[in-house]
């Protein structure tokens, strides 16, 4: 399950993928706009701020700004920067790979079996998606069908 700390993360950069690459909102209008805690917010800006997605300008038409294209952006990326590796064991991790202690050999281990392909289809959902996919379907696009 993500964090809330997360689902606030993909919520702001949806928001500000919205207005447009360079255009800037300020804080207090984007935690307003997306019910999000001010001060939560502020921390979640700083780390997305960090790891070169948004950027910051003060002043009276300052904000917070989206500095790479919204189809450049996927889901995935904003949610390893959050939460961390998505894998849900260490085992099957890319970024945080561990072998598990109680496990005697990994291509014969059914746990990992069982949650090997449910998670490769959530990272293959993840990292397709973009922020312009979020953004809702265009011309020519199908509506995702969620079950």
């Amino acid at each position: 399950m993500l964090s809330q700390k997360t689902k606030y993360a993909v919520k702001a950069m949806i928001a500000l993928a919205d207005i447009g690459v360079g255009e800037a909102m300020q804080i207090a209008e984007l935690a307003q706009q997306e019910a999000i805690p001010k001060k939560f917010l502020e921390q979640i800006l700083l780390d997305l701020k960090h790891h070169g997605l948004i950027n910051s300008r003060r002043g009276k038409h300052g904000g917070y700004t989206l500095i790479k294209n919204p189809e450049e952006i996927s889901i995935g990326r904003i949610v390893r920067l959050i939460e961390g590796p998505i894998a849900p064991l260490s085992c099957l991790s890319k970024m945080a790979y561990q072998p598990c202690d109680d496990c005697k050999d990994e291509k014969s281990c059914r746990v990992r079996r069982v949650f090997a392909e449910s998670y490769q289809a959530t990272v293959e959902v993840l990292e397709s998606t973009t922020l312009q996919d979020a953004l809702g379907p265009q011309s020519g696009q199908k509506t995702p069908v969620v079950a």
